[in-house]
């Protein structure tokens, strides 16, 4: 919708995740190759809306000064001007949206408007989606947990309580996450060595 709404030629989206690294969708390969290159040499307007949280635009890439690496990429790719918007919320940064142009000068305010706008109804999806995400991951988690507690109440006649306690300590003593020892207890029907 970003190519339609701010009439650019592609769209591309770098989103953050654990580790500092970088998750890309793209429009067009050829966003997706522009997106890259700032990943690649860690410059660039969606390299500095991620980690400053501002909007940047470059308005001809054949006079970009800031990053003369990736401004020289960005010509390679026939990619005039760039507008890229931080993806955000009050507790952290999801990414950047980044706009781009085959011609240069193409992002006038009303498009930088259009830009935010749109930013900021991509970072309540994608908070959404993450938080979504990870309500399923925890049900997920817990339901290996329950299916193992299972198996050793099953086997060594113990309670739940007991049976999660096993599961405790040996995560602990193998240092080792609940739920991974929950896992391989259900594949293997032993629990890990320590």
């Amino acid at each position: 919708s970003a190519v339609t709404v701010v009439g650019c030629d592609y769209a591309g989206l770098l989103m953050t995740s654990k580790g500092n690294q970088f998750a890309i969708n793209a429009s067009d390969p050829a966003a997706e190759k522009a997106d890259k290159l700032q990943i690649e040499l860690h410059e660039g307007p969606g390299i500095v809306a991620v980690s400053e949280a501002r909007t940047t635009v470059v308005h001809d890439t054949a006079t970009e000064l800031r990053w003369p690496h990736w401004a020289a990429g960005m010509r390679d790719l026939h990619l005039g001007s760039v507008l890229a918007v931080p993806l955000w919320t009050s507790q952290s940064t999801l990414g950047a949206l980044n706009l781009y142009a085959c011609s240069p000068r193409q992002f006038d305010q009303g498009a930088l408007a259009a830009a935010e706008v749109l930013g900021r109804h991509v970072s309540i999806a994608l908070s959404s989606a993450r938080q979504e995400e990870s309500l399923w991951q925890a049900i997920d988690a817990r339901t290996l947990i329950g299916r193992a507690q299972g198996i050793l109440m099953e086997r060594f006649a113990l309670d739940d309580q007991g049976a999660f306690e096993v599961l405790r300590r040996h995560s602990q003593n193998t240092n080792t996450k609940l739920n991974e020892v929950a896992r391989i207890l259900i594949r293997s029907r032993t629990l890990p060595k320590y």
